[in-house]
């Protein structure tokens, strides 16, 4: 299997190291340029101190820089003027010594550090990642760093050295940094293309948002899919060897993962067949919302009171959803009304038209329309049918709004609302004749 450390190589790099400290770094020369950088840097945060307010209110004179690069402006006044004014004065002292051909090699070494820091943090001062941006600037400033003082190519070839042998390929430490280095830039690339993707397909004529998720949903699988197999074949993965594990894994995760696949399909047959898309007004069941999101695995369903309900997708293929805007979203609404029998029905029937009329999200065209629809034991009743446009802002509003208006104009015009009669019938008992018959005193009393 091999040495996972060429150990041998190991103790050369340090018997190297240990031969470059003792003769360019424990000297006396180049400890006096380490005071010299230590006391320049001293100077520097000195300097930016009192340079730093002056320079915050002119940047705040140019409205220009401080709106279109609030970050760059920020970080200049705060992280980096100190490290500018240190790079000033190292380029000074260097100047200075090489003039009077004095030892310069570390100050050279250190003006090359605060340089390199510098530019990097400008050139990622822009990001909004600042996690990522801090992890670019570490990176990139420890390779610059090693390169500066000889030391890059020493160690590349030791992590390179220290390796795992797997088979035929070849994974060392410097193989997994690289691979991991190009997984990040390419998912980082796959993210701006995907984004790019879904800003021009919305400016895209005749192609409907379900449309537009599912294009965007399989761009996203194929790039991500392509990134694992470009960073897998740079690690010298056979790929074949997924096929061997393809097949046994795969009934395992064919029960485990049922649920999961049966949501990811039938998410993209709801996109594939446009019956559900973002911004339609569904009801299943109790839940009545409009589709806030559409997800690999759920639909996102936003109440009119503010909850948002995570409907798995197969629960939308298997059971009956009610889409009240899949065609359009004209929707008709059904109001009982029932009023007295002494009242006048045509009045009431446009009265209750007018009512309805008077709603602002009642059309006009197709307009409300008041239909007789029997006579109950207590009511007229009759049924108030109007349309709207817009149902993802509700339905008991505007019916509670129509209510409001009928009853008002009940009230002005006379018309009764009806309640709950009952007749009783009551009918006397026929008299009872009560026959009282008396006995002779002479049968009550055979005594006397």
């Amino acid at each position: 299997m091999g040495d996972a450390v060429n150990l041998n190589y190991l103790l050369a790099m340090g018997l190297q190291a240990r031969q470059y400290v003792l003769n360019h770094v424990l000297v006396w020369h180049m400890l006096v340029q380490l005071m010299v950088v230590g006391c320049l840097y001293f100077l520097s945060r000195l300097a930016a101190g009192a340079v730093r307010p002056w320079l915050q209110k002119l940047l705040a004179r140019h409205p220009l820089i401080e709106h279109s690069l609030p970050r760059l402006s920020k970080m200049i006044t705060t992280k980096l003027l100190s490290p500018i004014f240190t790079v000033v004065f190292l380029w000074f002292a260097l100047r200075t010594a090489s003039n009077f051909h004095w030892p310069n090699h570390g100050i050279r070494i250190f003006l090359s550090l605060f340089l390199a820091w510098v530019i990097i943090r400008l050139l990622t001062s822009q990001m909004h990642n600042r996690t990522l941006a801090r992890l670019i600037n570490v990176t990139i400033w420890s390779i610059a760093a090693l390169d500066i003082v000889h030391l890059l190519i020493p160690v590349l070839t030791l992590l390179d050295s220290t390796h795992l042998p797997l088979g035929k390929a070849h994974l060392s430490v410097l193989t997994g940094i690289k691979g991991a280095v190009i997984l990040a830039v390419l998912f980082w690339l796959s993210k701006k293309i995907l984004a790019f993707f879904a800003d021009w397909i919305k400016t895209v004529q005749n192609v409907t948002p379900s449309v537009q998720v599912l294009l965007s949903k399989l761009l996203s699988l194929t790039l991500f899919t392509l990134v694992i197999v470009i960073v897998l074949y740079y690690l010298g993965i056979n790929l074949t060897a997924f096929a061997v594990f393809s097949g046994g894994i795969g009934l395992g995760l064919g029960f485990g993962l049922q649920k999961v696949f049966s949501n990811l399909i039938s998410g993209l047959i709801i996109l594939a067949d446009k019956s559900i898309k973002p911004g339609d007004v569904i009801q299943l069941g109790d839940t009545y919302g409009w589709i806030n999101f559409l997800g690999g695995r759920y639909v996102s369903v936003l109440t009119r009171d503010g909850m948002e309900h995570l409907i798995p997708n197969e629960d939308l293929i298997t059971n009956q959803v009610i889409n009240w805007s899949h065609s359009n979203k004209l929707l008709r609404l059904k109001i009982p009304i029932g009023i007295g029998y002494a009242s006048d029905l045509p009045q009431a029937m446009e009265l209750m038209l007018a009512a309805a009329a008077a709603a602002p999200r009642v059309l006009t065209d197709p307009k409300p329309v008041c239909l007789l629809m029997g006579f109950g034991d207590n009511s007229v009743d009759f049924g108030l049918r109007l349309w709207i446009r817009d149902p993802e802002n509700g339905v008991a509003n505007v019916k509670s709004q129509v209510l409001l208006g009928v009853w008002e104009r009940f009230q002005a015009h006379g018309i009764t609302l009806p309640f709950p009669q009952r007749v009783l019938h009551h009918q006397s008992l026929p008299e009872l004749e009560v026959a009282v018959r008396t006995r002779e005193r002479a049968d009550l009393n055979p005594a006397g």
